[in-house]
């Protein structure tokens, strides 16, 4: 049948394109800037209790003159965890990806009413968590493994900031889906895509410890039920403990592939590479959680031993995006005039400090992922496992690759939200070279000290009666780092503060969204701007990995009674 003879009624003209006004600029940056505001100030209050911590393992135990109201070490390795792992970061990644997916789809939000409600579920949900956290009533540690009980404000609290982050997702995909009925046939914009990417495995992810605090947790801090089974609510927190390290390290590679090289005059090597990147984080990111749980004897051998070989595959987008995120940086600096083999690493855009922070915090990474494939290893696992090396190596993750890539994002995103030149920039590049020396230093004596000496973590390491002469020296190292890792969050505070509220540091030019274009102008495959046999294949690997584990653990399920509270 010819063109002309097909029934009109076959043609649907697509939407006209809403377009992005003035108005629609101010809510968008207005809603990011509450969100970032709020991480940041998670942040400062978790990074204090922190560096607190970290002087009590070296001896030097400062809680009760500078943290009087804590009632115990164990509290405020609480507050740390819970603040800096799940709020700084939360808030943080909805504040960015609602400036990131409008801006790139150049499209205002499509229920505002439902962009604002999320951010209130969210603080609402903090206050909510804060409550018990201050009062000492939910010193379970970040983990909160029972028999160890909260109180039930903290559970509902979280489940909010869960909830709240869910319905940031969904906002973002409405406006998403109303992008693509305007633009059919249209490669979606790589920052877009990579950003809906990662909250659609956000939404996965969390499924596991929404079950856990719904149906285990919750009821029992409500006096509903006497007790919960260790193991199932173990899984069900695993289930979601790994994935959450890739909602932390993912919203950095959004800005490593489609941000960083337009800082240092560079182009995406292949486009098309970074989007497989992305789904394959998507498909791989989930069923990894039994790696975490070697030592549990209730786990059969096979299930770890699949889930050790997905968490091994893992490493491949990670190495995938290690050499094309270096090869659009190289083509930017050979374009500032770089030469040679390493020559060119010289011409990189040293001086920007949102540059610097950013290529620092992926060196940092590098080494993050090698210890991350030793804890993904049986046998090696076995001789780290519950050792200061995993608080090492974590430290490299949250600490160094997110956080750090994190302050190089707000290097640029806040003189974009307030309008002002950023607080001088030198001592910027001075915060980003102190955080990234501070947090060598510091992983690499718990990497060490944990290999070598088995010190073990979650544990007041300063008044340990088995300390060993032999920890001293690391213990050292670490308090150096820990001073650096101070002196340069004071910096990030201060250039924050004087950006937001130093009057008369107006732009003289207004600051765009660094957005690196491809290397070569043809569009990506159509089958890396499908969702549909990601997702399906998502879901499928999900089921295949955990379902038949979770049946069995749910049917043999023994409600062991819950402890009084510890500390």
């Amino acid at each position: 049948m010819s063109v002309q003879a097909m029934p009109a009624a076959t043609y649907t003209a697509a939407p006209t394109p809403v377009p992005l006004t003035e108005a629609d600029h101010k809510a968008i940056n207005r809603l990011t800037g509450w969100n970032i505001g709020i991480a940041i100030g998670a942040l400062s209050i978790g990074a204090w209790l922190g560096v607190l911590q970290g002087l009590e393992h070296t001896g030097i135990d400062l809680y009760q003159y500078l943290a009087p109201g804590i009632k115990s070490y164990y509290q405020g390795l609480t507050i740390h965890g819970v603040l800096n792992a799940l709020i700084w970061t939360t808030f943080f990644i909805c504040g960015f990806f609602t400036f990131v997916v409008h801006n790139s789809l150049k499209r205002p939000m499509r229920f505002p009413w439902l962009n604002n409600l999320a951010f209130l579920v969210m603080a609402a949900g903090l206050l909510l968590a804060a409550y018990p956290l201050v009062m000492n009533l939910a010193t379970v540690l970040y983990t909160f493994y029972p028999p160890l009980l909260a109180d039930w404000t903290f559970y509902a609290g979280l489940t909010l900031v869960v909830v709240g982050s869910w319905m940031v997702g969904w906002a973002l995909l409405f406006t998403y889906g109303a992008w693509r009925k305007e633009n059919p046939g249209t490669r979606t914009p790589f920052l877009a895509l990579a950003s809906l990417i990662t909250m659609v495995m956000w939404q996965l992810a969390t499924l596991g410890v929404a079950a856990e605090i719904l149906f285990l947790l919750l009821p029992g801090a409500l006096g509903w039920t006497d007790g919960a089974d260790p193991l199932l609510s173990r899984s069900l927190f695993w289930y979601f403990g790994h994935p959450l390290v890739y909602f932390w390290l993912l919203p950095a590679y959004v800005s490593w592939y489609g941000m960083l090289p337009a800082q240092t005059n560079g182009k995406m090597f292949s486009e098309p590479l970074a989007r497989l990147v992305f789904w394959l984080f998507l498909i791989l990111s989930v069923p990894v959680g039994f790696h975490h749980q070697f030592a549990d004897p209730g786990i059969p051998q096979i299930w770890k031993i699949i889930h050790a070989t997905i968490t091994f595959g893992l490493a491949f987008p990670s190495l995938l995006t290690a050499f094309t995120v270096t090869a659009s940086l190289e083509i930017g600096a050979r374009a500032r005039g770089g030469k040679g083999y390493f020559g060119w690493i010289r011409k990189l855009n040293w001086g920007n400090p949102s540059y610097t922070a950013q290529n620092l915090a992926a060196i940092l990474f590098a080494f993050g992922g090698i210890s991350g494939i030793t804890n993904a290893s049986y046998n090696m696992n076995m001789v780290v496992h519950n050792t200061v090396w995993i608080p090492g190596h974590f430290h490299l993750t949250v600490g160094a690759a997110t956080t750090l890539t994190f302050f190089g994002i707000l290097y640029w995103l806040l003189p974009k939200l307030t309008g002002k030149r950023l607080f001088t920039p030198k001592l910027a590049l001075a915060q980003a070279w102190t955080w990234f020396f501070g947090m060598a230093l510091f992983a690499n004596s718990y990497h060490l000290l944990g290999l070598h000496y088995g010190a073990p973590r979650r544990t007041a390491l300063g008044s340990a009666t088995y300390a060993i002469p032999e920890w001293r020296p690391y213990l050292l190292e670490s308090g150096l780092g820990i001073t650096l890792l101070f002196i340069s969050a004071t910096l990030f505070f201060l250039v924050v503060v004087g950006t937001v509220f130093l009057p008369g540091r107006k732009l003289k030019e207004p600051i765009e969204m660094p957005v690196a274009e491809p290397l070569k102008e043809e569009p990506a495959p159509a089958w890396l701007d499908n969702w549909q046999p990601w997702v399906t294949g998502a879901i499928a690997l999900i089921l295949l990995s955990y379902g038949p584990m979770l049946y069995q653990l749910i049917r043999d399920a023994q409600s062991i009674p819950f402890a009084p509270r510890v500390w």
